[in-house]
């Protein structure tokens, strides 16, 4: 799989490069969520998006879902990726953010 590189419209950070290598994610399945998004909330760090790309098949259900920051004119600066396995709850306070990955967002300061 590629390394997803930084061009004018995406901006990836280690942590997002990180988690697509984790979860086998390619770059242009996160593209594709953060285009044409099935559910977009609000992100738990300050400022942040969280967009959501179902890809149950008949057998799993599982949810891609990608943190993101507006930055400088149309530039999206990615934070996170993650899989949630199954089908998220929809209208919650807070989006769901697996314990491992929420714990490296917080030891790189990427939110409180």
């Amino acid at each position: 799989m590629k390394e997803p590189r930084n061009t004018a419209e995406y901006f990836w950070t280690m942590h997002s490069k990180k988690k697509l290598f984790q979860y086998a994610l390619s770059p242009g399945v996160i593209k594709r969520a953060l285009r044409f998004p099935d559910r977009k909330e609000e992100g738990i760090a300050e400022d942040t998006i969280a967009v959501m790309k179902d890809r149950s098949t008949k057998s799993v259900e599982k949810e891609i879902w990608v943190m993101y920051q507006k930055t400088s004119g149309m530039k999206k600066k990615i934070i996170s990726a993650w899989i949630y396995p199954g089908k998220s709850p929809r209208n919650r306070k807070e989006i769901f953010i697996p314990e491992d990955v929420l714990a490296e967002l917080k030891s790189e300061k990427m939110i409180n």
